[in-house]
């Protein structure tokens, strides 16, 4: 069995991975807060995480892995944009307004990180399901005096847990000097952090031994993972920024909550994303969704294979350049590839990339050895490590698509075909013509022969070019 070895936010170490139960791997990670479309940012995790996911697959069996990622369905900005909804004439309640804005949210994110290649887990649990679970955990925690109830809200005594800081590496008194928390005069300590709030009648609330109200943030990832991993897992992922509070206050509630136990034994962090070098951000007008990427017809396929070239520890820069160098690594690849079957695949990917992958998911060594495989014309081999990586899976047993239809260029091949025969009767050409020019203007190389017509997106395609031509 291969040796996976991943390196612990908490200890700081690459260590090697020993799962509780070998049978039964469990993983969490923290999810989206449901009430736009996924940035670019927000991917970058999913990938990470997909990839890490199929490699413990691969290595302890399909069947023995379950990994968790969450929807957080209740937050005050879902109630915002469930309020303008309704203020700009929408019809329903606002409860309803709510529902509907989360489902179209969580309809929009599945779509989208389908299109990068990526399995959905084995549970994504909504917050709003998992209440009694939360109230449950927050009463627990009053009774250990690891909480107090104060004007309806309920808060986490931080300094009843001695291990406070360990992930981020600070003390508590530190972390007062240098961060900006809430002051408020219910409060015992200014770090003690909220479990249960209020909540308005015109607001989602659950009852509660406290009142109406509704959970923290923080809660919530520890009730679910309590519910459907156990008290203690294998490991807890997230981006950097979460690691504090967010990680912080889920170790020190869970860990209170049964007495000391581990949580989570191992927490993988990934860096933040840049575009073009700098911070993405809508000051700097480089600020875009996965959504705008795949509407501009970059490819899912290109997106993940830009991620997958830095290592998940190290800041990610996105840029025109790799994006170019993506699109025609995996051009070349799927032509290569064309007609492969499955039956002739190896049973595992080769050594050299799972060797990679299993040292702390060094995913840029292990495509500079898909390089190799393909240089030496191992296209099986090739093949089967790219499935390993989320690639290739529409590759297999020869039903290669023309590239032209990854790219959603089939249709204008149709168009293109049937004008050009029609002109052959006519002898009318300005049709055809026309659509070739407009192809060509959008970045579409052309190739018409007596065979028939292929189009191929050169770097500089652009879909947005092709709307309103058919």
């Amino acid at each position: 069995m291969v040796e996976i070895r991943l390196t612990n936010s908490k200890t700081r170490k690459k260590e090697v991975f020993a799962p509780i139960d070998p049978d039964n791997v469990r993983m969490y990670v923290c999810g989206p807060t449901v009430y736009d479309r996924a940035h670019l940012g927000n991917a970058r995790p999913v990938v990470v995480f997909d990839v890490l996911n199929r490699l413990l697959r691969h290595v302890y069996g399909e069947n023995h892995v379950t990994y968790v990622r969450n929807f957080t369905d209740v937050d005050d900005k879902i109630n915002k944009t469930a309020q303008d909804r309704k203020e700009a004439g929408a019809p329903g309640t606002l409860e309803e307004l709510i529902a509907e804005r989360t489902d179209e949210t969580i309809g929009w994110y599945h779509a989208d990180m389908d299109a990068l290649g990526t399995l959905r887990p084995d549970h994504e649990p909504r917050a709003t399901a998992f209440i009694p679970q939360m109230v449950a955990m927050i009463e627990g925690l009053i009774a250990k005096g690891h909480a107090y109830a104060a004007e309806g809200h309920v808060l986490f005594r931080v300094r009843s847990y001695e291990a406070y800081g360990a992930l981020s590496g600070r003390s508590v008194d530190d972390m007062i000097a240098g961060a900006r928390v809430e002051v408020a005069p219910y409060k015992e300590d200014p770090m003690d952090f909220v479990l249960w709030k209020p909540s308005s009648d015109d607001l989602p609330g659950w009852d509660s031994p406290w009142g109406r109200g509704r959970p923290g943030w923080h809660i919530e990832c520890s009730a679910m993972a309590d519910d459907l991993l156990g008290a203690e897992f294998d490991i807890h992922g997230g981006g950097i920024d979460l690691q504090f509070p967010h990680h912080e206050n889920e170790i020190a509630q869970s860990c209170c909550a049964h007495d000391g136990g581990g949580f989570a034994r191992v927490w993988l962090h990934n860096e933040m994303l840049q575009v073009e070098g700098k911070k993405m951000s809508k000051s700097l007008g480089n600020f875009f969704t996965v959504r705008d990427l795949l509407d501009q017809g970059v490819p899912g396929e290109v997106i993940r294979f830009v991620f997958l070239g830095t290592h998940y520890r190290k800041p990610m820069d996105w840029t025109e350049k790799k994006r170019a160098e993506a699109e025609a690594t995996l051009r070349k690849w799927r032509k290569m590839l064309k007609g492969v079957e499955s039956s002739k695949l190896p049973s595992v990917a080769p050594n050299s990339v799972l060797e990679a992958l299993a040292d702390d998911m060094n995913t840029p060594l292990a495509i500079s050895r898909l390089h190799q495989l393909a240089a030496n014309g191992e296209k099986e081999e090739l093949l089967a490590s790219l499935l390993v990586l989320g690639f290739g899976s529409e590759w297999e047993d020869g039903v290669y698509e023309a590239v032209s239809a990854i790219f959603g260029l089939k249709t204008f091949e149709t168009a293109l075909s049937e004008a050009r025969e029609a002109a052959m009767e006519t002898k009318d050409f300005s049709k055809v013509d026309a659509l070739k020019s407009a192809l060509v203007a959008a970045g579409v190389e052309v190739r018409m022969s007596k065979s028939g017509v292929e189009l191929v997106p050169g770097p500089g395609f652009d879909a947005s070019k092709l709307e309103g031509l058919l």
